[in-house]
């Protein structure tokens, strides 16, 4: 098979998988894969997982991996706080949420990190709209925030959490207060509550 015939077929995919390349030739030889990515014209995105390095140049597709490398998963914590202005620093890595084990995967798009939830706090995000009609699964800021709190338990005085330096605009004039103990309450942690409170107290809400 020429690479270019292979290229036409799965260019669309954006982000594909070895499984899918054998549901549409269950005879495709593997090592072409390893062949192309030495070449350049493949990117690999974890094992089994991969894309074209075309797609380093398109809006948000860091975010949309993200989703597809790892599922059930939803964007959240630091890369969702930033991404809303409600932290001040950039995020190196691409931060999850997930109901798999943590892990962690380096590639040509950066570092994502996936921290683990029971199924129960698979809540609180939407589908955001990119490029190409496609969707990524996004934390709202609400969700985000208590899931930094509930996954980074340090964040537990007022010293630590005046230290996250939340943006206090941000915090005033657009977080949904009423949301944000809705979801809090869904979590059932008595840690999570206090730590809640902690942050209303440090930022006056």
């Amino acid at each position: 098979m020429s690479f270019i015939e292979f290229r036409e077929r799965m260019f669309d995919l954006a982000c594909f998988n070895i499984h899918q390349i054998y549901a549409w030739q269950p005879g495709f030889d593997r090592n072409n894969l390893t062949r192309w990515v030495k070449y350049g014209y493949l990117t690999r995105l974890r094992q089994g997982y991969y894309t074209f390095p075309e797609y380093k140049s398109k809006q948000d597709y860091s975010f949309y991996f993200a989703n597809r490398i790892y599922r059930p998963s939803y964007i959240s914590l630091h890369s969702a706080l930033a991404f809303y202005g409600m932290i001040p620093e950039a995020v190196l890595q691409t931060t999850s949420i997930t109901t798999l084990k943590t892990a962690t995967f380096n590639n040509d798009f950066g570092e994502y990190s996936y921290k683990n939830v029971k199924e129960t706090l698979m809540f609180g995000y939407e589908f955001k709209p990119i490029a190409d009609g496609r969707t990524i699964q996004f934390a709202s800021p609400e969700k985000a925030l208590l899931d930094l709190l509930y996954l980074y338990p340090f964040y537990n005085s007022e010293q630590e959490l005046e230290e996250l330096r939340l943006d206090e605009h941000y915090l005033y004039a657009d977080l949904n207060k009423d949301l944000l103990m809705d979801y809090s309450a869904r979590f059932q942690s008595k840690a999570l509550e206090r730590r809640v409170a902690t942050l209303f107290k440090t930022y006056a809400l």
